[in-house]
């Protein structure tokens, strides 16, 4: 039982790791790097690797090693990461990993099998150097190490690509997808190996019987429960307050399925990551609920996380400079070899192959918290995990910066120079988003000289798989053609707005209906990407949105300074 000088110290650790945290994320995101990166950084900086160095008697009274306040941080600490499991399913979709067919399947499967063999490989040639110590068998720990390699952060590469302007664009959606099944794969293939750990042996199970009972709740899941998610959710989006009525369904049914897994002799974070996978997929769950489960999981409970491992683990002594080296490059070997070698055999280009293979090599929380629960159950020591997360923390920062300057082009595609005249409608005459789309067509097809019919069904199936909303009013409905040799963009404006299901909730009132050549992957990454970087002026959305002609709608993009434009 907590007494009062345990709830007090309890409340004050929170409160202290909480502001820190924030404090710190939202300066590593100013300068362009993940948020983690300032959280892990709070807890080092609290924790023992400087403040127990500089200061250990304030250390000993901030964070004391007693065992009710150690329980309660850890509890939380557990609810943390099994909301962060949900979020990373939420995120999977998987309608569209079937309709990116073979090309996402071969990246997402070469960038789990080259890094998993190479893992695998590495740990059996030189298992001491990589922190084998005896305290698992020799093939738990090489499984274990071959999927820490293998395995991807999806909402890492989710909001990487979405800083980039390239979440909407088809690399984008392949990238997504590819990311979504790898993570999939790779959580699979380490419940298997927590399993071989003998976690379930605390309810009588053996390993065999946990594998089997795992794959029973899998596909149990992510088929008769999915279904019921589907058919519920619409209810309670009638039903019940929102986002009130969802928040709670969502938390209870992970709560549920975390128990599930945990008792199975997994452990929650897989039946959290499963029960997000089956709710996420549903079309019912609106961008905008799932913005807001995911700002609740990410702003509250993850900085606790991230700065709870800070507190637990020393830095600075268990700082292997030459075990951190090697976990990196086979890390990055094997990830960016395998995806990029996938997307090019699935028909991507030299250079948009190789920036996929970076895309997918950002590791983030995923990889952490991978690496935590590897450390609880014993399978490895300290400094292959300060390996890990240092190797963590280095893809994701890498992962930008390098995709960018890999689809960079010399002269960049600018939207005001790929709209004619004719490509203007000042006011459309439908309301709803198929309509819109199919009108939009029809101007396209005038430019083109190519079917409506043809151009809509190639938009509007693109349009499934992803929604093009980019919010704050603007949607940017798009497709790749084999029978255009250049751009084609054609722009419609709507008083009223159409529901495009933005994040924000807000109505498309100018939609950006985009057409370029199949072979010229980087034309639709170049438009996508000025359309976001022009409208995020709100001068020039503003002008936008009143413009009654193509004069005054090209004179609201000239409002952008120039060297944005």
């Amino acid at each position: 039982m907590l007494g009062t000088h345990d709830i007090t110290i309890v409340l004050l650790d929170l409160g202290i790791l909480l502001g820190l945290s924030r404090f710190l994320g939202e300066v590593a995101r100013r300068y362009r790097q993940p948020m983690v990166v300032g959280e892990i950084a709070a807890g080092i900086l609290l924790g023992p690797t400087v403040l127990g160095t500089l200061a250990p008697e304030l250390q000993q009274i901030l964070f004391p090693i007693r065992a009710n306040t150690l329980i309660a941080l850890e509890g939380l600490t557990t609810i943390a990461v099994v909301l962060l499991l949900l979020v990373a399913g939420i995120e999977i979709n998987l309608s569209s990993l079937w309709k990116q067919g073979r090309t996402a399947l071969l990246v997402s499967t070469l960038g789990i099998l080259f890094p998993f063999l190479l893992g695998f490989a590495a740990s059996h040639t030189w298992p001491h150097f990589l922190g084998f110590d005896g305290g698992t068998d020799i093939l738990t720990f090489s499984l274990f190490f071959g999927t820490a390699l293998s395995i991807s952060a999806l909402p890492v590469i989710a909001k990487t690509l979405m800083d980039m302007n390239l979440l909407k664009s088809d690399m984008g959606i392949l990238v997504i997808a590819s990311a979504a099944f790898n993570d999939l794969i790779g959580w699979i293939i380490f419940s298997v190996v927590l399993s071989l750990i003998g976690a379930g042996a605390v309810y009588g199970r053996n390993p065999q019987q946990t594998v089997i009972l795992t794959i029973i709740f899998t596909v149990f899941t992510l088929t008769v429960l999915r279904w019921a998610f589907h058919k519920i959710l619409p209810w309670l989006e009638k039903k019940t307050v929102w986002p009130g009525g969802i928040l709670g369904f969502v938390f209870a049914f992970t709560m549920i399925g975390a128990a599930a897994t945990q008792w199975l002799g997994v452990h929650a974070v897989f039946g959290a990551f499963i029960v997000g996978t089956a709710i996420g997929d549903s079309k019912h769950l609106t961008e905008r609920t799932k913005d807001v489960i995911t700002q609740f999981a990410m702003n509250i409970f993850a900085p606790l996380f991230f700065a709870f491992i800070g507190l637990r683990i020393n830095f600075a002594a268990n700082f292997n400079f030459p075990l951190i080296i090697i976990v990196f490059l086979l890390a990055c070997t094997g990830k960016i070899l395998g995806c990029s070698l996938g997307a090019r055999w699935g028909g991507i280009a030299g250079k948009e192959s190789l920036a996929i293979g970076f895309g997918m090599n950002a590791r983030g929380a995923m990889e952490i918290i991978l690496g935590l629960l590897a450390l609880e159950f014993g399978v490895i020591h300290e400094q292959l995990f300060v390996a890990l997360v240092i190797m963590a923390i280095g893809t994701t920062m890498l992962s930008g910066p390098v995709m960018e300057w890999l689809i960079r082009e010399k002269k960049p595609l600018k939207l005001m120079h790929l709209i004619k005249p004719a490509g203007f409608v000042e006011s459309l005459s439908y309301k709803n988003r198929s309509d819109v789309i199919m009108e939009l067509a029809y101007r396209a097809a005038d430019e083109t000289g190519l079917d409506s019919a043809m151009i809509y069904k190639a938009v509007w199936d693109r349009e499934q798989i992803m929604g093009t909303a980019l919010g704050a009013g603007i949607a940017v409905p798009h497709a790749r053609l084999l029978e255009i040799t250049a751009p084609v963009v054609v722009v419609g404006r709507s008083e009223e707005g159409v529901d495009f299901n933005a994040i924000d909730g807000a109505p498309a009132k100018l939609i950006v209906f985009i057409l370029t050549p199949t072979r010229d992957q980087g034309a639709q990454l170049q438009i996508l990407a000025d359309v976001a970087r022009v409208f995020s002026h709100p001068e020039a959305r503003n002008e936008a949105f009143k413009a009654q002609n193509y004069d005054s709608f090209i004179d609201a993009l000239k409002t952008v300074p120039d060297k944005e434009t």
